[in-house]
């Protein structure tokens, strides 16, 4: 039905392609497939992307089923792998090892939460971890898979999965579908901005004279934040005080192993190193922070631990982790980068694109942009940026590293205070508070705590009425019964060929061997 309203917004413009814009550009063409509102996008050919958020979680599955995209076409499209947990490795110590799966960890106990109950058993010198109630972690730990849909009654069914994808063809994906949709890309370089007489976008001018002009604008432009950030002056609030890595280098390596069904994260001397799998070629990179690490002995870290034949020249990026304090000011909405930046960690790039522009169609104006439907906008995706940041925040300052100056620095830096009450009633208790829009689940929270060595002084009181010889035979038998289903299912490598092999791309493919 097509919207008769005389104030709706007819065109909407985005700035900037990549990611960001292409997946602006999708989930719009999506919601308007009746043509009521014009869809521009211009971007350049002449501006690299960043590229390197190939790592997603969960969540970002939910855009692709929204949008009714087959998920098998897409995987194959994407060159994609399946992800199930985050490895870290050297972050709580040196040779230490722990995992954040996705999906549940464990089922209640009569009405008590299984972790409660698993603390109880601890508390009594159970030998179990509690990653051995975790299906997705089970599978991500022995490089095995199944899809919990083809799972139902069994102990995968209530893991939880993401994908590993190349981030250029994810790009390239979803220009396809949006253009599909009546979305009309304008190849240009923006030169100027031209603002309406209350300080809102009225139209950008591209470099060879031509007018863009619109009624909506959507700032994707990356860092540069031409919208947002240059033309509007939005405040940047600078997130470096807790955040002290402002670098990376990434490369691409040919896989001469099958793909790991989990994304690594590994502690270094200066940051963290990233190892993200695909069908055919791996992303990796370096984290760090240029206080204490070069550029040049960036590139020689991370290439002295790649696996495999390196198929692109190490590249250099700088950041500053923060956010602009209105994400929605005036008639201009920033997504990805031109809004904020957090450092991959916790893979939560992509999902930030597409959280901010689900918000946005929840929100919807009309032309008038009601300043109170901005305001409940920023304020949500402020949450969101929050709570990322705390949590990345943690990895870092629980760890008890201080083998080097940055890990030294880290354990200086001042909590922020949302975080320090989180951990303090965490500790105290083994309460979380989640609220209804919360990124991480309480699973999530509990797997990163655990790993970084914070664990409640007390369970909750309740779990007491449960006799404790049944709280003991289930784990018991739980842990055994998990392993024991895994060691039968297909490794992930067996389930990609089996059921959605992407082809070798050309960037990979070497010519035979002459004889």
């Amino acid at each position: 039905m097509t919207d008769t309203n005389p104030n709706a917004i007819r065109k909407i413009v985005i700035i900037g392609g990549g990611s960001a814009g292409w997946i602006s550009a999708a989930m719009l063409s999506h919601y308007f497939q009746d043509g009521s509102c014009e869809i521009e996008l211009v971007e350049s050919e002449e501006i690299g992307t960043v590229g390197v958020g190939e790592s997603t979680i969960p969540p970002f599955l939910q855009l692709i089923n929204s949008l009714g995209i087959d998920e098998r076409e897409f995987i194959q499209a994407t060159q994609a792998s399946f992800k199930l947990a985050i490895r870290f490795e050297n972050w709580r110590k040196k040779d230490e090892v722990y995992y954040h799966p996705f999906g549940k960890i464990g089922g209640p106990i009569g009405a008590n939460e299984f972790y409660h109950c698993w603390l109880r058993a601890k508390a009594n010198g159970h030998p179990s971890s509690l990653i051995d109630f975790a299906p997705a972690g089970v599978m991500a730990d022995q490089w095995k898979f199944m899809l919990p849909s083809q799972a139902q009654g069994t102990p995968a069914a209530s893991a939880s999965y993401a994908v590993h994808i190349d981030a250029h063809l994810i790009a390239k994906y979803l220009r396809n579908f949006a253009e599909t949709r009546g979305v009309k890309r304008i190849e240009g370089m923006v030169n100027d901005v031209v603002t309406r007489a209350d300080g809102g976008i009225e139209k950008v001018i591209l470099r060879d004279g031509r007018e863009v002009a619109g009624e909506m604008f959507v700032d994707c432009s990356g860092f540069r934040s031409i919208l947002n950030g240059k033309t509007l002056g939005t405040e940047f609030l600078d997130w470096s005080d807790v955040l002290l890595c402002d670098r990376a280098v990434a490369t691409q390596t040919i896989n001469i192993n099958p793909p790991h069904p989990y994304t690594l994260a590994a502690a270094q001397d200066f940051g963290w190193r990233w190892r993200i799998p695909l069908q055919h070629r791996a992303g990796n990179g370096y984290v760090f922070c240029s206080k204490y690490c070069s550029d040049d002995e960036a590139v020689a870290t991370l290439l002295s631990q790649v696996e495999g034949e390196v198929l692109r020249e190490p590249w250099v990026l700088g950041f500053k982790s923060g956010m602009r304090k209105q994400l929605w000011n005036k008639n201009c909405i920033a997504v990805g980068l031109a809004g904020g930046f957090i450092e991959p960690l916790e893979s939560t790039a992509l999902h930030l694109i597409y959280r901010g522009m689900d918000f946005l169609l929840r929100f919807f104006p009309d032309k008038s942009f009601d300043p109170a439907l901005a305001a409940e906008y920023n304020r949500r995706m402020a949450m969101d940026y929050e709570e990322i940041r705390d949590f990345i925040v943690l990895h870092y300052r629980t760890s008890e590293r201080d083998d080097t100056p940055f890990w030294r620095a880290y354990r200086e830096v001042e909590l922020p205070q949302s975080l320090k009450e989180r951990i303090e009633l965490f500790r105290a208790h083994g309460v979380l508070r989640d609220g209804v829009d919360d990124m991480f689940r309480a699973p999530s929270w509990q797997s990163v705590m655990e790993g970084m060595g914070i664990r409640p002084k007390r369970y909750q009181q309740l779990v007491d009425r449960v006799p404790y010889s049944v709280i003991e035979e289930i784990m018991d038998k739980a842990g055994p019964m998990m392993k024991s289903f895994v060691d039968r299912l297909p490794s992930h490598d067996e389930f990609l060929k089996t059921h959605c092999p992407a082809p070798v791309p050309e960037t990979v493919s070497r010519p035979a061997a002459k004889a």
